[in-house]
C-alpha cells in the first residue's frame, strides 16, 4: 500500500448482457432480479463479488474469498482473521483501532468496501467503512426475460437403470439482451480511515474495466456480459467539488428503438461541469 487517497472520485459502468442470467434471485427459482417495474437488476454485493475476484486475479490479498477461489488455505474468515498475529494481538488488547488498521493493511477489499469482524470467539467486534460505495446495477429498459426446461439425458445413479432418463432437472433464465448502468464512488474522508491510496483507486477501476473476465458460468457464458464504458470522474478537491448524485446525473442513456439489441442501439449522452474532468475507458 503505498501513497495517499488525493480527491475525490466517481463512476459509472455500462455492461451489456446478451442471453445470460447477470444476477440470479435465490427467493425467485434464480430468475434475474428484476424492480416491480420491470427493469433489470443486478445488486451491489454481487458487483462487489465481482470487484474482489478481480483484484484476486491481479495479485492482490482479498478477505472476503469465495470458497471456490481461495488462495490461502483457510475455509472461513473466521480462520482467515486469526491467521494475521497483529491482529490476533490486538484482541487480546482490546485495541479495535489497532486491529482494524491492520485488516485496511493487509487486505485491499477491506480498506476498499470495510467489513465488520464479529466472530463466535472474539471478545470484541470491529467495524469498518470502506471509502468505495456501489450503487446496484440496473437496466435501462425493462428486461425481457426466456425460461427453458433442462433434462438430463444419463442417470445420475446404477439403480435408476431402467427408469426413463431424460428426467427434469429445473429451470434455466436469462435476459435477452439489456443494457445496465452501474455507479459507485470513492469517499476521500473515509479513504483516509482506511488507508486507501490512488494506486488502490487505480486497481478499482482496472477491476471494473474487465468486471466480467474469468467469471463465465453457465449461466453467464464467455462474451455474453460485457463492460462497454467506464466513466471515471475525478474531483479538483478531497471532499469533491460536487455531490455524487449530480455527477452521476451527468450520464444520460436512451434506447433508439423500442427494442435495442445491441450496444450501438443506444444513445449515450454525458453532460458537463466546471473544473470536473472525466476518463472514458473502454471496456477490455
Amino acid at each position: 500500500m503505498m501513497g495517499e487517497f488525493t480527491n475525490k472520485i466517481d463512476f459509472a459502468v455500462l455492461a451489456m448482457v446478451k442471453d445470460a442470467n447477470p444476477n440470479g434471485d435465490p427467493l425467485n427459482g434464480n430468475r434475474p432480479r428484476e424492480t416491480y417495474d420491470g427493469y433489470g437488476e443486478i445488486s451491489d454485493v454481487c458487483i462487489k463479488r465481482k470487484i474482489r475476484n478481480r483484484l484476486q486475479d491481479m495479485g492482490e490479498r482479498i478477505f472476503v474469498q469465495s470458497d471456490e477461489r481461495a488462495d490461502d488455505g483457510y475455509k472461513s474468515l473466521a480462520e482467515r482473521a486469526k491467521s494475521n498475529e497483529v491482529m490476533q494481538k490486538a484482541l487480546k488488547d482490546k485495541d479495535r483501532d489497532a486491529y482494524a488498521k491492520e485488516a485496511c493493511e493487509t487486505w485491499i477489499d477491506v480498506r476498499s468496501f470495510g467489513q465488520v469482524f464479529a466472530f463466535k470467539d472474539n471478545s470484541v467486534s470491529v467495524g469498518v467503512r470502506g471509502p468505495v460505495s456501489v450503487h446496484s446495477g440496473f437496466s435501462v429498459m425493462p428486461v425481457s426475460i426466456d425460461s427453458m426446461q433442462i433434462t438430463k439425458s444419463v442417470n445420475s445413479e446404477t439403480k435408476d437403470k431402467g427408469k426413463k432418463s431424460a428426467d427434469t432437472m429445473g429451470m434455466k433464465h436469462k435476459v435477452c439482451s439489456a443494457l445496465y448502468v452501474i455507479k459507485g464512488s470513492i469517499n476521500h474522508q473515509l479513504a483516509k480511515k482506511t488507508g486507501f491510496s490512488d494506486e488502490d483507486a487505480e486497481k478499482i477501476k482496472e477491476a471494473l474495466r474487465t468486471l466480467f473476465v474469468n467469471d463465465s458460468s453457465s449461466a453467464r457464458p464467455d462474451g455474453s456480459m460485457e463492460v462497454c464504458k467506464v466513466y471515471w470522474w475525478k474531483h479538483n478537491c478531497p471532499m469533491g467539488q460536487y455531490s455524487s448524485a449530480k455527477v452521476h446525473r451527468l450520464l444520460n442513456v436512451t434506447a433508439k428503438t423500442d427494442d435495442p439489441k445491441e450496444f450501438e442501439d443506444y444513445d449515450i449522452c454525458l453532460d458537463s461541469l466546471p473544473d470536473l474532468k472525466v476518463e472514458e475507458i473502454e471496456g477490455m
